[in-house]
C-alpha cells in the first residue's frame, strides 16, 4: 500500500495558514504543529518533540533561506502523513546563520522512513521555485495562498 501524500494535493484550506503572529521560533513551529494537530495529522506531543530536535539538533530545519520545516520522528506523535504551511506576520530567527528569519514553516509528518525521504524532495523541488517562494510571502489572505497553490498544482 502507498502511504506517500502529495505536498501540493494536501494543502487544502485546513492545512494552511496565513501571516500568523509568532515572536520566537518556537511560536512558530507551535503554529504549524497546531495545524497539523487540528486536521488530525499528528497527536499534540508532536508539537514538543519538534521542538525537542530543534534544541537538541539545532536549526537543522532551516533548509533555505527564510523557510523552515521543522519534524520528528513518526513515534513522536504521527497519525497520518502530510504538511502544513504557514507564513508568519513578521520574521523569526531559528539560530541559523546562513538562512535566518524565517517566514515560512512547513510542518511535516512522516509515518514512515520512505515518506520522509519522498516527502523530502517533494519540498525541494517546489520550494526550490523562487517565484513561487515569493509569490507565498506576498499573500495576504488564505484565499491568496489557496489562489498559488492551485497555480502550482496546474503546473504539475
Amino acid at each position: 500500500m502507498n502511504t506517500s501524500i502529495s505536498l501540493l494535493k494536501s494543502l487544502t484550506s485546513d492545512h494552511i495558514a496565513v501571516k500568523i503572529a509568532a515572536s520566537s521560533w518556537e511560536e512558530a513551529v507551535e503554529g504549524a504543529g497546531m495545524v497539523m494537530v487540528n486536521t488530525g495529522l499528528t497527536q499534540q506531543s508532536y508539537i514538543k518533540a519538534m521542538k525537542d530536535a530543534i534544541k537538541s539538533l539545532g536549526p537543522y530545519c532551516v533548509i533555505a533561506p527564510g523557510i523552515a520545516m521543522p519534524h520528528a520522528r513518526p513515534e513522536d506523535g504521527v497519525i497520518q502523513t502530510g504538511f502544513s504551511l504557514i507564513t508568519l506576520e513578521q520574521p523569526v530567527k531559528f539560530g541559523s546563520k546562513a538562512n535566518d528569519p524565517v517566514d515560512i514553516v512547513i510542518g511535516f509528518a512522516a509515518i514512515n522512513k520512505q515518506n520522509h525521504i519522498t516527502a523530502l524532495k517533494e519540498i525541494a523541488t517546489h520550494f526550490g521555485d523562487y517565484r513561487f517562494i515569493q509569490d507565498i510571502r506576498a499573500a495576504r489572505t488564505k484565499k491568496d495562498l489557496l489562489i498559488i497553490l492551485d497555480s502550482k498544482r496546474e503546473e504539475i
